[in-house]
């Protein structure tokens, strides 16, 4: 959402999808966390997890609040019937993510963030179990939205079973995969670039982005 990250990398677009979920990925959640919905009251806490700077997070204030209203209001209180966060043991939250039907047709994974300070513990992964195990079968492909700064996250989304798609367009959005690839082959362990699939994205897909007038993932 910045420019770019504190490594210099370009703040450009990347694609994914999961036809089917690697089941060797799940992990379990461990026991000095838990997992509830976010709360009418937690609305603000929720706006601001993405951005690790303080300043960021009131930089962006504007536009969390403009997404938040174009994308869920509309819904009612589906919002927080599917916006998860992990907790500690203080009730605090320090990790969110959820799955949301875009354009009511399509399963995204929404907001994935984990804050800094717990990353490396395996929260992340855990979280993401939750999610794409109680999938169904029919509830595939399932797409999500990324950046290149995100590399160890993407790496995390292939072991799921995520692709990166190679279509040019998605939707209005450039599609930056050409120009990301140098990128993650030079932040990522070359096992893990060296895994990474590239798919091309459904038709039908393409043309429910088409028709689309905002970015609801």
């Amino acid at each position: 959402m910045s420019n770019q990250d504190e490594e210099g990398i370009p703040d450009i677009n990347l694609f994914m999808m999961c036809e089917r979920l690697s089941s060797n990925a799940l992990s379990e959640l461990s026991t000095d966390y838990y997992v509830r919905n976010c709360r009418k009251d937690e609305l603000g806490i929720w706006k601001e997890m993405p951005f690790d700077d303080p300043m960021e997070a009131k930089e962006y204030r504007g536009f969390m609040a403009d997404y938040f209203s174009t994308v869920y209001t509309t819904k009612g209180d589906l919002f927080y019937e599917k916006c998860l966060f992990v907790c500690d043991n203080n009730d605090s939250p320090i990790a969110t993510a959820f799955i949301w039907k875009a354009y009511e047709k399509i399963n995204t994974v929404h907001w994935v963030k984990v804050l800094k300070e717990y990353e490396g513990k395996g929260i992340g992964r855990a979280l993401l179990s939750i999610l794409m195990k109680d999938l169904k079968e029919e509830d595939y492909p399932v797409y999500l939205h990324t950046q290149p700064s995100s590399y160890r996250a993407i790496k995390l989304y292939s072991d799921f079973g995520f692709s990166l798609l190679s279509d040019p367009h998605i939707g209005p959005r450039k599609n930056d995969l050409e120009e990301c690839l140098p990128i993650l082959e030079r932040c990522m362990p070359n096992e893990d670039f060296n895994r990474l699939q590239i798919s091309e994205a459904p038709t039908y897909f393409l043309k429910i982005l088409g028709k689309a007038k905002e970015d609801q993932f």
